[in-house]
């Protein structure tokens, strides 16, 4: 599967707590947390995604407390993929667990400039920046990863299987 848009660049230590402010956390829709999204460190987080969808970040992006409401959040803004050099593990997974795709490449997050245009190849594991006409190789999503995604999370995919069983 491909996604293509444009680079919208962030630097390292990105934390939960500056993607969706703690006093949102009584929220859970993502498109009302999606108003709060980057509040704290980009007050034009949300005009800016409507034209570059593709967050690039540094080290240990997603950082901080626990909360899934980020990766719901940053999904619910209109952000349909994320590359970062490294992402803190619990966001990691919460990002995947809500479908959500995301990938470490530290090459690609360092070169990648804001507004660069790229293509996504998550199943083949490229990443294209046609902006400088590169390309990086990441290790391609496991079938099982590329199904939960295409399913929109976790809890849709255990759900569309218990339907068919």
């Amino acid at each position: 599967m491909k996604i293509e848009g444009r680079a919208l660049k962030y630097g390292d230590n990105i934390n939960t707590d500056e993607i969706i402010p703690g006093v949102y956390l009584n929220i859970t829709d993502g498109k009302e947390l999606a108003k709060h999204c980057m509040e704290p460190i980009d007050k034009d987080f949300l005009r800016k995604v409507k034209q570059r969808n593709i967050l690039v970040a540094g080290k240990n992006f997603g950082c901080g407390s626990s909360r899934e409401h980020a990766p719901i959040a940053l999904k619910g803004a209109g952000v349909s993929f994320i590359i970062a050099a490294s992402f803190a593990r619990i966001f990691f997974r919460n990002a995947l667990n809500i479908g959500l795709p995301i990938v470490e490449c530290r090459e690609a997050a360092q070169e990648i400039r804001d507004n660069d245009r790229l293509i996504i190849d998550w199943v083949e594991g490229k990443i294209q920046n046609l902006a400088k006409k590169e390309s990086y190789s990441v290790a391609p999503f496991p079938p099982f990863l590329q199904e939960l995604i295409r399913q929109g999370g976790l809890e849709k995919y255990i759900k569309n299987r218990m339907r068919q069983k």
